[in-house]
């Protein structure tokens, strides 16, 4: 092939590179203008009580961000589930609430958002504290993988959009790790926080974290579930689900931890409660 041919092809990728952005702008704006279909808003009316919490700017930006999200992320069934809309939007709009005052982002490396009837079955290995390798069966309501996979329990997504006070939510937990995870690794400190949040973030959630990990040694009650500390990643992810559902114990109890969730959102929940 000839050089100036070579180059040719290569400038042109180079160009479809630099401008896909505003490709990706120019397609989302189009979405964004289309009518939100009348029978998704009948499923969010159904499904999904908390949009009705809130103030009509943030519920118009939900659609918008439903909209985009549904066009952009590949919904796959699993164990004999056939992808619906109900489920689409059902999952869109609430993985969609942590993302609302997020400008322009999507969950760009979220590709696949895979569907189970129900609780699903994984096998694990690890190591135990004698050095053998073991294999453990776990059942899980829902995971969250590096390379841009979600998998979902439908029963347990319906559950979780059901019942909006109970701080127990799967699609916002696991989207919530995506959030941490963007960075290649989850810690708890997603990558989005930027310099300035970090320090005050991992002041705040350090010590939240201790003190959750002291309460369920010494088997105290706390507001966050248990596996909150099993490590800081998934402590964001349960203080995550807390944050949006039960905004109001949080200000109260955790008033630090609120401001800084708040601060990393942009959102103030415990205004819609």
């Amino acid at each position: 092939m000839p050089l100036i041919v070579v180059a040719s092809l290569i400038l042109l990728l180079v160009v479809w590179w630099l401008t896909e952005p505003i490709r990706v702008a120019h397609r989302r704006k189009r979405l964004i203008q289309q009518p939100f279909p009348s029978a998704w808003r009948e499923i969010l009316r159904r499904n999904v009580p908390y949009v009705r919490a809130l103030p009509a700017d943030l519920q118009l930006r939900l659609k918008e961000r439903i909209q985009v999200f549904i066009a952009e992320k590949n919904f796959i069934g699993c164990g004999g589930l056939f992808v619906t809309d109900e489920i689409r939007v059902t999952v869109a709009a609430q993985a969609c609430l942590l993302i609302l005052n997020l400008p322009d982002y999507t969950y760009p490396h979220a590709h696949q958002i895979l569907v189970y009837p129900d609780a699903f079955v994984v096998n694990r290995n690890y190591t135990d504290s004698i050095g053998i390798l073991q294999n453990q069966r776990q059942v899980l309501s829902g995971e969250s993988w590096l390379h841009g996979q979600v998998i979902l329990s439908w029963q347990d997504t319906l559950e979780g959009a059901a019942i909006i006070d109970d701080g127990r939510n799967v699609v916002i937990h696991e989207f919530a790790h995506q959030l941490d995870q963007e960075k290649g690794y989850a810690n708890g400190a997603p990558g989005l926080l930027g310099r300035e949040l970090f320090l005050s973030w991992s002041s705040v959630l350090g010590s939240e974290f201790a003190t959750l990990q002291a309460q369920v040694s010494s088997q105290q009650s706390s507001l966050f579930s248990a596996y909150g500390a099993t490590n800081p990643a998934e402590f964001f992810a349960v203080a995550s689900e807390v944050f949006f559902e039960q905004p109001r114990r949080m200000a109260e109890e955790h008033s630090a931890l609120y401001a800084e969730l708040g601060k990393f959102y942009r959102l103030n929940p415990l205004a819609w409660s």
